[in-house]
């Protein structure tokens, strides 16, 4: 029972995470990207830990931080 549960928090944080970052990329708001890499840390860890081509879906919240920066610095919106 108590990994069913554990299944539902990762397919909610891969599912928020899905639609923060296009809701993110259609506003260019590095903020909602920045909130959806950090939902996608916890599933990436996850996948980390296999040793097929799986490992490569935990380079896919660096990528979204990346977008991120880049929005951020083309907008030379501040941080705070």
């Amino acid at each position: 029972m108590g990994s069913d549960w554990i299944g539902l928090v990762f397919w909610l944080l891969i599912g928020a995470s899905v639609v923060l970052f296009v809701i993110g990329l259609f506003e260019k708001s590095w903020k909602t990207l920045l909130i959806s890499g950090t939902a996608q840390i916890l599933p990436a860890l996850y996948f980390l830990g296999n040793e097929n081509w799986l490992k490569a879906f935990s380079l896919v919240p660096l990528i979204t931080f990346m977008i991120a920066y880049y929005i951020r610095r083309k907008t030379s919106e501040p941080i705070l």
